[in-house]
């Protein structure tokens, strides 16, 4: 971290050998990034939320949009449920396409 400037880091517990090297890591709480998604959710805010593997479905349920972004063909067969692009642009033009958009909250 001090090679990245120290930067605030929002994430689970790592755990470090004695020469500071990261060897695991220890999960805060169970399914993190719908409670994250949920929390700025309880602040207002609208999200648009994009993952690539089974481990973000919940996540991008949970957004207001989700998208997948350079997801493997199972992970996008079994979620069709979610717009899937693989390249940045694309991916910007549907963020800007949403935001856009009216959403209910």
């Amino acid at each position: 971290m001090k090679q990245l400037g120290w930067p605030t880091l929002l994430c689970h517990r790592l755990e470090t050998d004695e020469n500071g090297i990261v060897v695991d890591y220890h999960l805060r709480q169970k399914d993190p990034k719908r409670a994250a998604v949920q929390a700025l959710h309880s602040l207002n805010y609208r999200i648009f939320a994009a993952g690539d593997s089974y481990n973000d479905t919940s996540m991008l349920a949970e957004a207001d949009v989700g998208f997948l972004f350079h997801a493997p063909s199972k992970v996008k067969e079994e979620f069709p449920q979610f717009q899937a692009v693989d390249e940045y642009q694309d991916l910007q033009r549907l963020i800007a396409e949403a935001s856009e958009r009216e959403i209910t909250l």
